[in-house]
């Protein structure tokens, strides 16, 4: 959640945001429906075009859409709320084993859908980070934050078409102007910096329409963005199941038009989540900061970047006492209620890189932290990033022939095997050197 004056937004980071946009070269293009698109100039497409297009023939018939139903739980698929999204799990291919990976957060998760990598190959492990070079905790936001070729480019460069039709404000930021097309909302909701799904879902739709593009990756942010700020979180849950039922009912016309518009039967759709969520209560809440603060060896030294349900954790002092400040944190932070585990943040598993900090603290089931200040840096019931926020949706339904319906596997899909299964589909190489995702086709 965006907090007004926070410094993770402050001038230097957006200033530096601005240049890199500015950058590029892109035109404006104003679809009938009145929608804008930012598009990619048609010189600058075609030249891409030309030296790789035969590699994939056939391919520029083929269509896929990747919908991230942002913070949906599994079960909530499986409710009255969302009859089009299991009606279109139970005729394609489904991982009820599916999670998301650490940070259980937004930002990292999707840019691990489209580049296919690990947070320590694709440099973003967190929405939230303490930038050692600017002095400050910032979102990561920025294009040059991703550090890996994201299967956008890889099809760009292959002459095929791409469109990005993001709600959020950082999503919009990070992926910058990699793909062909790129929805720019023209309205956030304040506080929440999204734009609704129903102005997301007529984007969504004006570019399929009038742009066509082989590839669409869309985030739809309502049901995450009223989970985070429903005080009936851990009971009725009546935000979020408003939110529910609207955003299956836009994704239920979207089908629709596929099949009226004769895409169908040459398209995947690829539907996940980035996370799920868990509320917790008032009372429930961590404030690691002061703890370090207090202590002799990292008082001044400690820098947090609170991730809702994960703290990322900075060591700031002398390189040479990093190893005793490193075990010390780890000690302060598990001997705190509701912590779940801290880790240090090299333990292979984790795979966040450098970015991450020093050491990653997660909490237990319905906690938050809130850092540096327990009242006001993060008073929202419903959080994620913690390992009750990993189990996610992900199955595949459409009309291409390489859904094959009714199929139910057991096998572990993750976020990070989106960008195989995309180029596994456009006939692109998906091995272990280009990804560390698997195609689940």
């Amino acid at each position: 959640m965006c907090t007004c004056g926070d410094v993770r937004h402050g001038p230097e980071v957006r200033e530096r945001r601005l240049a890199e946009l500015r950058a590029s070269r892109r035109t404006v293009l104003t679809a009938a429906s009145g929608l804008a698109f930012s598009s990619a100039v048609a010189a600058t497409a075609g030249s891409a075009a030309a030296g790789e297009a035969g590699r994939v023939k056939g391919a520029e018939d083929l269509r896929c859409y990747v919908l991230v139903v942002d913070g949906c739980r599994p079960d909530e698929v499986d409710s009255a709320l969302m009859p089009n999204l299991r009606a279109l799990r139970e005729q394609g291919m489904y991982w009820p084993r599916a999670t998301s990976m650490p940070v259980m957060e937004t930002i990292p998760n999707h840019v691990m859908m489209m580049t296919g990598v690990r947070p320590d190959r694709s440099g973003v492990p967190a929405n939230a980070i303490y930038d050692r070079e600017l002095g400050e905790v910032r979102t990561m936001d920025l294009p040059s934050d991703i550090k890996s070729r994201t299967i956008i480019e890889r099809l760009n460069a292959r002459g095929l078409t791409t469109g990005t039709v993001l709600s959020k404000e950082y999503l919009v930021g990070i992926f910058g102007e990699r793909a062909t097309h790129r929805w720019e909302p023209e309205l956030y909701i304040p506080v929440s910096d999204h734009a609704p799904d129903l102005l997301t879902y007529n984007a969504l739709t004006s570019m399929v329409d009038e742009l066509d593009p082989n590839l669409v990756f869309v985030n739809l942010g309502d049901i995450d963005r009223w989970g985070h700020t429903d005080l009936t979180g851990t009971s009725l849950r009546l935000m979020r199941r408003a939110a529910l039922l609207q955003t299956d009912t836009l994704i239920g016309q979207f089908l629709d038009s596929l099949k009226s518009s004769g895409r169908w039967e040459k398209s995947i759709v690829i539907v996940l989540a980035d996370h799920s969520m868990d509320w917790s209560l008032p009372t429930n809440v961590i404030s690691l900061q002061s703890s370090m603060d207090a202590d002799p060896l990292l008082g001044g030294n400690v820098v947090i970047g609170d991730n809702g349900g994960a703290d990322l954790v900075y060591w700031t002092g002398p390189g040479r006492q990093r190893e005793k400040a490193i075990k010390r944190i780890r000690e302060i932070a598990e001997a705190t209620p509701g912590v779940l585990k801290a880790w240090d943040r090299r333990t292979p598993w984790l795979r966040l890189g450098p970015e991450a900090g020093d050491v990653v603290v997660f909490c237990q089931a319905g906690w938050r932290f809130s850092d540096p200040d327990p009242v006001t840096s993060n008073p929202i019931p419903g959080n994620h990033g913690h390992p009750a926020t990993r189990a996610i949706p992900f199955f595949i339904g459409g009309g291409h022939p390489v859904v094959e319906a009714g199929k139910v596997s057991p096998k572990h899909a993750r976020t990070v095997d989106v960008a195989p299964t995309i180029a596994d589909f456009f006939g692109l190489r998906t091995g272990k050197r280009a990804y560390d995702g698997k195609s689940r086709l």
